[in-house]
């Protein structure tokens, strides 16, 4: 369950704080007030999608951050999830569990149990018959099951493809071999190794630099051994006074012990100068030689590369393709057992996800229609019909199946095609059902709503209300809403509002005293200026939902659990 929300700096929104409750949390507020950008921050703590065009105007940094209620190893025993994420203006962005920092893809498995999040246009997926099997599968508990079954796909795809490039007439064949022998040849006859493009341009750099080196050598080895006033001969100097004081008080004894270590690394040093400044190449030849070097790598990286490591890889990779192809008619048969085997594998894998597939359609279909039927939508007949003999070049990594949803919402009309039938208050509704089915089995979830109910009112805005407070009894849901047979609906109500100050257009968001809940369902039914009548009507909703008449014409006692700034 989300308990708590704070966010910084994100779009309109310098700062704000918000503690949800269980149940059903409505937010309502006026177009553009900033309710989405809500949304949009649980999305980043999910691990979404980082862009500096979320950093509010003139800040650096923006800032996500939540406290999760999670299950632990009892019903009864929860545990605390602390979640961030920051993003900067670079468009870069960390993010933190439990104050440690994590990849983005972390972040997304912590909170991805956790939470689910459909947005206000995710009903228009229904329209792609190519998400009908993906929602049956969430429903019936086969991620897992068809996970397995696009791992065999993709083996024997991969088997499949290698087979397919062993099919080559006799003239391809061996002008296949020809460009494989050549350049094979090439890569050996070059003899790279890892890492020689760093020793050559290193050695470059020093060729090119000979005179320097050679001169700040010999300057550096007379200043210490081998000129008047030496480094080394000064420091017999300083030992022998050194001696004198050690004489005198011990504790300059340990200096005087440090004498012969010193020397020794310093008499090392000197000769280490002189042998390199001596025995540096600073030939033109040599260094014609390393830049030819450079440039064969060069040319072996743009043809094989783009890495030198790429290039070595290449020469492995080659070798084998032409030791394939030389002995293709033997390879040729074990991978078509190998590709055979592998396509039997997936088959029987698929054929047992089609079988689970197809019995739970019709539970799924049941479970459907009796939530629809809920939702107002009590004369919807609801099947997914599956094709019988799909051809082979259908099948994919979800198996062999092709499948679409079929509808009738009226009486008397055919099962058509779910895209062709359903209106768009009827896809909401759809998708709030499904969404409710497939969330079945993980009670204390959080499942946000944004705008779902979009293309609803009246009589199906009332059922929608109640469907999504019961589901309130099993789940958190927040459920973003311009709907006030919705927003009556909440166990807990939040207005999301905007201001200018200081120059600044600002996003606060409110939890609802009992008489400000009158106001703002008021003005979802009237306007602007809610009247007389309208707050009696706000009054009437409220009280039909489950909220007493009593309290909500006057201010609740209990302190408001949202701050904003």
């Amino acid at each position: 369950m989300l308990r708590f929300l704070r966010i910084e700096h994100l779009a309109v929104i310098d700062a704000l704080e918000v503690e949800f409750e269980p149940g059903l949390n409505v937010l309502t507020g006026e177009t553009g007030a900033g309710k989405s950008m809500l949304v949009e921050a649980v999305g980043l703590l999910m691990g979404g999608r980082a862009s500096a065009d979320l950093i509010r105007t003139g800040e650096s940094q923006a800032t996500v951050q939540a406290v999760f209620d999670e299950p632990r190893s009892t019903d009864a025993e929860l545990g605390e999830l602390i979640v961030r994420r920051e993003v900067t203006s670079q468009g870069r962005s960390r993010a933190f569990v439990n104050d440690t920092l994590v990849t983005a893809a972390a972040l997304k498995d912590s909170t991805e149990p956790l939470v689910e999040l459909h947005g206000q246009h995710e009903h228009q997926t229904l329209l792609d018959p190519q998400s009908h099997l993906a929602m049956l599968d969430d429903f019936a508990a086969l991620v897992a099951t068809r996970d397995t079954v696009a791992g065999a796909f993709r083996e024997w795809r991969r088997l499949q493809t290698e087979f397919d490039s062993f099919q080559l007439d006799e003239r391809e064949k061996a002008a296949r071999i020809d460009l494989l022998t050549f350049q094979l040849k090439e890569l050996e006859k070059a003899g790279v190794h890892a890492g020689e493009d760093e020793e050559l341009d290193t050695s470059r750099r020093v060729l090119s630099n000979a005179d320097k080196i050679q001169r700040l050598c010999g300057e550096a080895y007379g200043a210490l051994y081998d000129s008047d006033g030496a480094a080394l001969s000064a420091l017999a100097t300083v030992w022998k006074r050194v001696g004198e004081l050690a004489d005198v008080d011990p504790v300059f004894a340990p200096h005087l012990d440090a004498r012969d270590a010193i020397k020794s690394q310093l008499e090392e040093l000197a000769f280490a100068l002189r042998s390199y400044g001596e025995n540096i190449d600073a030939s033109p030849a040599r260094l014609q030689e390393v830049e030819d070097r450079l440039a064969l790598i060069e040319r072996l990286k743009r043809k094989y590369g783009p890495s030198l490591e790429d290039v070595i890889a290449a020469r492995a990779t080659l070798a084998r393709q032409l030791d394939a192809l030389q002995n293709a008619d033997e390879r040729r048969a074990g991978l078509e057992a190998e590709t055979s085997s592998a396509r039997e594998q997936f088959v029987h894998r698929a054929r047992e996800l089609s079988k689970r597939r197809r019995e739970a359609a019709t539970r799924f279909a049941k479970s459907l229609q009796d939530l629809l039927g809920e939702l107002a939508m009590g004369k919807t007949r609801f099947e997914m019909r599956f094709d019988q003999n799909p051809p082979e070049t259908s099948w994919t990594d979800n198996g062999i199946d092709v499948a679409e949803c079929y509808l009738s919402a009226n009486v008397g009309e055919d099962l058509r095609p779910l895209a062709r039938v359903a209106s768009g208050g009827e896809l909401s509704r759809i998708m709030l059902a499904i969404r409710t089915l497939a969330a079945a089995g993980a009670p204390g979830k959080t499942l946000i709503f944004d705008e779902i109910d979009a293309g609803i009112g009246g009589r199906v805005a009332d059922v929608v209300g109640k469907r999504l407070r019961r589901l309130g009894e099993t789940f958190q849901v927040l459920c973003i809403t311009h709907l006030p047979q919705i927003a009556a609906c909440g166990h807990a109500h939040f207005e999301i509002s905007k201001n200018v100050a200081h120059g600044r257009t600002q996003t606060r968001v409110v939890r609802l005293t009992d008489g400000e809940r009158v106001e703002e369902v008021a003005r979802m039914i009237g306007g602007a200026a809610p009247t007389d009548a309208s707050r009696g009507a706000a009054r009437e909703l409220l009280s039909v939902k489950g909220e007493s008449e009593s309290r909500a014409g006057g201010e609740s006692e209990s302190p408001r659990r949202a701050k904003a700034k």
